[in-house]
Formats: structure tokens, C-alpha cells, sequence
């Protein structure tokens, strides 16, 4: 017995293995992927919030919102100081090439409208972000891409 008439409470089980805060989104990624931008942009005036901070695929908020067409949410992490537009994920992926997979246009031509944004990188398969706007029939964005002279057309993936 405890204290007084009270029983013991049993000991709480510790969990058997210890995961790391990268396999985990955070607040801000979770937010960012889930398109809540009013919550985003306290979390975003905060100056001990990373912006960059991955999950366990190594997928920042900037990609989540980017690949989930929360436009408003990418525009308030472009603003901020530090912010890694082009940091891909696991497979290699960066927040152009999943917006443009997913004909996000006003995303895609957020990214584009960076001076420093590089849209013919290839993920670890070797496609670019035109070839999957193509492959998924965005053609809009496949037009906003193919009007940039440094966007390759011609660009196979390791399968040709």
C-alpha cells in the first residue's frame, strides 16, 4: 500500500526504444503539412522556431506545404531568413519538384521566381520537376517550366 488507504500506482512503462526529434515533423511541419497557416505564421514570428527542421524522410515544412498546395504557408517560409527553398528529402525530391508533381502552380512559381532555385536538379530516380508535371498532366505548370531558357526538356530518369 501507498500513502494512507491509497494503493501503489504502477511504475509507467518506458518506451523500448528512443526516437529521435528527426523522425518526428515538429509543430511547424505538422502544421505546414496539414495547411494550418494562421498557427504557422506564430510559430513562424518565433526566432527559436528552425524552419528547416526535417522529419524522418528529411522532409522540411517547406515541403510539406509545398507538395500539399498550401501556397500561403510556402510564401511565409520563403520570407523568412534561412529558409532552404531547394533541401531535398530522402528520395532526393525538393519542394519544386513535389509541387510540380502535384501542379501546384502558384508554389511552382513561387520557387521560380528565386534567384538561386535549381529546377532541372533530379531526384534519386533521376526525374526532374518537369518530368513529373508531364507525367501527371499539369500543364500549366509544365508551360511555366518550359518558358525558363535553364529548364532542360530533354532530361531522362534512370530508367530513360
Amino acid at each position: 500500500m501507498g500513502l494512507g488507504c491509497l494503493p501503489e500506482r504502477p511504475a509507467l512503462a518506458r518506451p523500448t526504444a528512443y526516437r529521435p526529434a528527426y523522425h518526428r515533423p515538429g509543430p511547424l511541419g505538422t502544421l505546414a503539412r496539414n495547411g494550418h497557416g494562421g498557427i504557422v505564421r506564430m510559430f513562424s514570428a518565433r526566432e527559436d522556431v528552425t524552419p528547416n527542421t526535417a522529419d524522418k524522410d528529411l522532409r522540411t515544412p517547406l515541403l510539406w506545404a509545398a507538395g500539399n498546395g498550401h501556397e500561403g504557408i510556402v510564401e511565409m517560409l520563403l520570407e523568412r531568413e534561412h529558409v532552404a527553398h531547394s533541401t531535398a528529402d530522402k528520395d532526393g525530391r525538393t519542394p519544386l519538384s513535389w509541387a510540380a508533381e502535384f501542379g501546384k502552380m502558384d508554389a511552382v512559381k513561387m520557387f521560380l521566381g528565386l534567384e538561386d532555385v535549381a529546377p532541372n536538379t533530379p531526384d534519386n530516380g533521376g526525374r526532374v520537376p518537369l518530368s513529373w508535371a508531364a507525367a501527371n498532366g499539369h500543364e500549366g505548370v509544365v508551360e511555366m517550366l518550359l518558358e525558363r531558357e535553364d529548364v532542360a526538356s530533354d532530361t531522362a530518369d534512370k530508367d530513360g
